[in-house]
């Protein structure tokens, strides 16, 4: 048999434990970070319709 290191072992023993521990992770990461293309016109669309803030938004009257 071939070397493995201890977290490798605890690793190889937390997946026998819970097996569906692989397709647990994927589906966090595909809520959190993996997201749909982003729609060049819609976006464009989206940044000319904002309201332009003014340089220092704490003093408008002046």
């Amino acid at each position: 048999m071939l070397y493995q290191s201890d977290i490798t072992q605890f690793i190889n023993q937390l997946k026998d434990q819970k097996p569906t521990l692989e397709d647990e992770q994927r589906r966090g990461r595909a809520l959190l970070w993996d997201k749909q293309p982003i729609d060049l016109d819609e976006r464009s669309a989206q940044q000319l319709s904002r309201v332009k803030q003014t340089p220092y938004v704490y003093y408008q009257n002046f």
